[in-house]
């Protein structure tokens, strides 16, 4: 990338939302072969608290995307995103959108004056740029996840509720057991610590039309779900989360049961579910009990603000 050509970095809310939903799934056919972010996936993505502030994209020619990056605070941690379009100025643009990424994570460590771990997730198997390009900035492996594309045409399974249990929709008022199970589970993820911060992200999902499932065996607060209906026939599985002293007990399978079932009812037929939480004991068995018509793994990455 020349000093001549006509490269900007510009703030995400300058740029037409269906160019990211472009480089996006650009970048996703090019590496899987196969497209699936839809309009709906990105409004959710720009939806965190303090995006706006914490988001970058590189523009070129004509106004095409070439990369986009963004970072979400999480007490310690500093989750960040990134894109890049499959192409000649590929690596000079993650090079310039992660230093982006990173003199901000500095900025942000200053301002706490403390050191904060920064990740950097979304990344494909069977990328090989982004990962060099991440880890020649000291950055290392982390947790996978497996993302799945569900068929909801053809009814799951029933669950195998444990006795005494019971799923419901949760409520404002049930806020304190969603976020101690939260911040309990074994999630590879980072957590958002902060109350306040993560009633916004509910409130956010319930404006949106999306649902929080709750779990809770003889009373007990075990688990719970977040789903969305992105569109008039898709429909995402966002957060699943089990409390540790419940694993092993199907409480993750029933919940993700009744979160797709959740879907259903909403006319969807077609649901991607992200999970990374730990709280599956066995995700190869999801073809046993559901339609899975296609499986990704999704790569993050870590490093320190000190490092």
């Amino acid at each position: 990338m020349t000093a001549q050509e006509p490269f900007a970095v510009r703030r995400p809310a300058d740029v037409p939302l269906d160019r990211l939903v472009d480089l996006v799934r650009s970048y996703e056919e090019h590496i899987t072969g196969v497209a699936s972010c839809t309009r709906e996936d990105i409004v959710l993505e720009t939806g965190h608290p303090g995006y706006e502030e914490n988001s970058w994209c590189l523009t070129g020619p004509g106004g095409q995307v070439f990369a986009w990056a963004a970072l979400t605070a999480h007490d310690d941690t500093l989750d960040a995103a990134l894109t890049v379009r499959p192409g000649r100025h590929a690596e000079s643009a993650a090079r310039t959108l992660l230093a982006r990424l990173l003199d901000r994570a500095d900025e942000l460590a200053a301002q706490q004056g403390r050191p904060l771990t920064v990740t950097v997730g979304g990344v494909l198997s069977g990328d090989e740029m982004v990962p060099s390009v991440l880890r020649e900035a000291g950055f290392a492996s982390g947790a996978s996840a497996g993302q799945y594309t569900i068929d909801l045409t053809v009814p799951p399974l029933p669950p195998v509720i444990p006795e005494g249990g019971s799923i419901r929709q949760a409520g404002p008022h049930d806020l304190g057991a969603l976020h101690t199970v939260h911040l309990s589970s074994r999630g590879k993820g980072p957590k958002t610590g902060d109350p306040a911060l993560f009633d916004t992200r509910l409130r956010r999902l319930r404006d949106a039309g999306g649902a929080a499932l709750l779990m809770e065996v003889t009373g007990r607060p075990t688990g719970y779900i977040l789903t969305q209906a992105t569109d008039a026939k898709e429909g995402r599985v966002l957060e699943l989360a089990v409390a540790p002293a419940f694993r092993g007990l199907g409480i993750g399978y029933a919940l993700l049961a009744a979160g797709l079932a959740e879907l259903r009812t909403q006319g969807v037929t077609r649901a991607r579910v992200l999970l990374d939480t730990g709280d599956l004991h066995d995700q190869e068995s999801l073809g046993r009990v559901l339609t899975v018509q296609a499986a990704r793994t999704v790569n993050r990455f870590h490093r320190r603000t000190d490092d």
